[in-house]
């Protein structure tokens, strides 16, 4: 079972040909939608309750914005306790910038032994289209700095929200964290905390190309530069303190 989870925050443009696209790329697939509705203000939550009659699909509702990494959260522990110890989690931006036709490839380097696979901008067959310029230095630049001091076997893209996990990998995560502290970061850092924890307790890295269309994207960026750049600063130095296992 491939669980296909959508933190989804005003993302009534968005989120309707995501699903469709989702709709067709698992045509014949064993897959669940989880939506994780974090407080929107527009009409994403009634339009993911419609979307549950038509396909396998979870609405999980904060009721009030709570942030990315509670999103992701709140997605990750649902279906680690749902979910079978074989399946993938499979994590994407509900902006309809990610191509759901990737998961499939995901899924078999997940097969071949990786625990967690990234949709990559970076390794070869990657691309960016209609991203800002200054969207793409602070996200490389981000995934330069956080390679300098957490260097991950098989990992070029840190920041990238695509990717795919085992169950067991996450399991194994919050066995260790737990379950408040796998991702203590509210915004868009979340992703690398979460990647860079998942090093620590020995997860095996891999990437698949990803072609990010934010072109198709309808709504405005809601990351806040300023913030995430400070919030990086703040990241690298508390997971500093944090010791790989070494089991």
């Amino acid at each position: 079972m491939n669980y296909i989870l959508l933190p989804a925050y005003n993302e009534e443009k968005d989120l309707p040909p995501l699903l469709e696209r989702v709709e067709a790329a698992m045509a014949g697939q064993d897959y669940h939608v989880l939506v994780v509705n974090d407080g929107s203000q527009d009409a994403t939550l009634s339009i993911a309750r419609l979307w549950a009659e038509r396909m396998p699909l979870t609405v999980l509702d904060h009721g009030v914005n709570k942030g990315l990494g509670q999103a992701m959260l709140t997605g990750l522990t649902h279906a680690a306790e749902v979910a079978g110890q074989d399946d993938l989690v499979v994590a994407m931006d509900a902006d309809n910038t990610h191509d759901p036709a990737l998961i499939l490839r995901m899924a078999e380097q997940i097969r071949a032994g990786s625990d967690v696979v990234i949709a990559s901008r970076y390794t070869p067959g990657g691309e960016e289209i209609g991203l800002a310029p200054i969207r793409k230095v602070l996200s490389r630049g981000a995934s330069f700095l956080l390679r300098l001091f957490f260097p991950i076997r098989g990992a070029l893209d840190y920041t990238c929200g695509f990717r795919a996990y085992t169950v067991a990998i996450l399991r194994r995560a919050f066995a260790r964290f737990g379950k408040e502290g796998l991702i203590e970061e509210s915004g868009f850092t979340c992703m690398a905390e979460l990647l860079i924890k998942l090093s620590l307790i020995g997860a095996r890295v891999g990437e698949a190309p990803l072609v990010l269309r934010y072109d198709l994207k309808s709504g405005k960026s809601k990351m806040k530069f300023a913030r995430t750049i400070w919030r990086y600063g703040v990241l690298i130095a508390r997971l500093k303190k944090l010791k790989p296992d070494l089991a």
